[in-house]
């Protein structure tokens, strides 16, 4: 079985007017290109195939601010905004996608700002690597100044399920965690650990690909998680009352 992987970054309620949301995508999208080729274009979602490349994202603040209008919900005001693009992919297994959650402020809706990633092909050869998921989740650090962020296989997601605490950072091949979180503890080799800014850090589990299957990845990521812990930085995202 392909063990498939996705990437995201969570924060809690921040309330942000659609201009802030069009500001923030405008800086993701237009760093992701940068990273890999298959970031470059993306395009609403649409009916099929066809109905969504004739509906392109234009990555400019004014166009952005009319999709993230158009993601407002009706119903809820501190629902906030909801944002989603693809990237035109002819096969299923070479697509990305995105679906961004920003501006809420309702205390059981997270913001956040996750990619569903390819699984086979020329594209997930690209992508499924430590420097482009560093790169994507640095890119999305950036612009939306998340709590926590993680690239992840979904196998080892359902692995820690059980022991996970629901709202708090999880453990996968590449993480991001806010500096107000406190400091990153030294971690065992070959873990790496980059600043982005002065704003978080990214720690790489491991420079090549990580998989359930491979028992000395596991282990090392429930090293990781034990340090991270002990180090107080796996709390529970703070929601207001």
């Amino acid at each position: 079985m392909t063990e498939t992987y996705y990437a995201g970054t969570y924060w809690g309620p921040r309330r942000e007017l659609p201009e802030d949301c069009a500001r923030r995508t405008e800086v993701l999208l237009t760093t992701l290109g940068a990273v890999d080729s298959s970031f470059a274009r993306w395009f609403q979602t649409g009916k099929s195939r066809r109905d969504a490349r004739m509906r392109p994202i234009v990555p400019v603040r004014t166009e952005l601010e009319k999709l993230v209008l158009r993601g407002k919900d009706r119903v809820v005001e501190e629902i906030g905004f909801r944002i989603e693009g693809w990237n035109g992919a002819n096969d299923d297994h070479e697509t990305s996608s995105f679906r961004i959650t920003c501006g809420s402020y309702a205390a059981r809706v997270n913001n956040a700002c996750a990619f569903a990633l390819p699984s086979r092909g020329a594209s997930a050869e690209r992508v499924l690597t430590a420097p482009v998921l560093t790169g994507l989740l640095r890119a999305s650090a950036i612009a939306w100044e998340p709590d926590w962020g993680v690239a992840a296989s979904h196998a080892h997601g359902n692995l820690i399920d059980t022991r996970s605490v629901r709202g708090a950072p999880r453990v996968g091949w590449v993480m991001y965690l806010a500096n107000h979180r406190g400091e990153v503890p030294p971690l065992p080799a070959p873990v790496c650990i980059e600043p982005v800014e002065d704003r978080g850090t990214l720690i790489v589990l491991t420079p090549e690909r990580f998989t359930v299957t491979n028992a000395e990845h596991v282990d090392l990521a429930e090293t990781v998680r034990g340090l991270l812990d002990r180090a107080g930085l796996l709390t529970p995202l703070q929601r207001q009352p």
